[in-house]
């Protein structure tokens, strides 16, 4: 019942919003115009570009990659000297954003990666991949970017 109850909060939250939206207002027809454009715009772009390659790149990690393998390397068994130093590398190969390494991830984690080593490959995708070095040093300056980088080579080692 309580669901039930939520359901109908939920619609009754909708039409109120609907009733009282002054539409008629340019202002609040332009904020809605431009959501979605934004929304095109990001599915267009983004989807596209980044999450529907990371989804065959996961897919392709767990066609090809040999479950052997992945627990070798990354399962919960192994090594953590081994295990996290691998997949801080895998990750950091990777140019891909936060929301492009989440199938990939998922895919190492499902071959039986420990939750360690596939957070720590998940953590590495976007924060110390070579590009996201390279755009710190051209955003933030040659110095900063050194900096990282030099910073990322003492952390994996």
């Amino acid at each position: 019942m309580n669901r039930e109850l939520k359901i109908l909060a939920a619609m009754v939250a909708v039409f109120v919003v609907a009733w009282t939206l002054p539409l008629g207002n340019p202002d609040v027809s332009n904020a809605i115009l431009e959501a979605f454009k934004l929304l095109q715009w990001y599915v267009r772009h983004h989807t596209l570009a980044c999450v529907v390659p990371a989804i065959f790149i996961a897919g392709a990690i767990t066609t090809f990659l040999s479950q052997a393998a992945v627990m070798k390397h990354l399962g919960p068994r192994s090594p953590k000297r081994v295990a996290y130093p691998v997949a801080a590398v895998s990750g950091s190969i990777l140019a891909v954003c936060s929301c492009s390494v989440l199938p990939m991830f998922a895919g190492i984690y499902r071959l039986g990666a420990g939750l360690g080593p596939a957070t720590a490959f998940l953590y590495a995708g976007p924060a110390i991949n070579v590009l996201a070095i390279f755009l710190t040093a051209r955003v933030l300056g040659f110095d900063i970017g050194l900096a990282r980088a030099a910073c990322q080579e003492k952390a994996e080692k």
